[in-house]
């Protein structure tokens, strides 16, 4: 019974790898948009080009739309990763070891739901598998495409 349970579960994975990606980039948008432009929620605004605050809303905003549409979701999930364990350690973890006494939570939790989608990638619904099924092969290119 329990594999008959996990063979229907896992049907649905490449659905909810994809949604589970979509939301995960959303929020992220919100993230870059709210320290950018102060919304949707006013956290005050970061001063253009200023370091690290508003690098890290252009570095939200960006990546967060490229994992949202699942447009080169491996590497936008890299750097998003990154971008949170630097800001757990440069922004949290001076105040407190733990992330529950830091208010390091949402930090740790985006780095590690991004360094997942590094190695799940976008999922069965995003660009980046419509790219690829897109990609001609070389065989199918003809000869002059594979001698290149």
């Amino acid at each position: 019974m329990a594999s008959s349970l996990e063979a229907r579960l896992d049907e649905f994975a490449p659905a909810v790898i994809s949604l589970f990606r979509v939301v995960m980039g959303f929020l992220f948008t919100l993230s870059g948009t709210a320290a950018l432009f102060g919304w949707p929620v006013n956290k005050g605004i970061a001063p253009i080009g200023s370091f690290p605050f508003w690098w890290a809303g252009v570095i939200q905003l960006i990546t967060g739309l490229l994992i949202m549409f699942g447009l080169f979701t491996r590497l936008a999930a890299f750097i998003a990763s990154g971008q949170m364990a630097v800001a757990y350690f440069w922004q949290h973890q001076p105040h407190g070891l733990l992330p529950a006494q830091n208010g390091g939570e949402g930090a740790v939790l985006y780095c590690f739901v991004f360094f997942l989608l590094v190695f799940v990638g976008g999922g069965a619904y995003s660009l980046d598998a419509l790219r690829v099924t897109r990609q001609p092969t070389a065989a199918a290119a003809g000869p002059a495409m594979s001698e290149r």
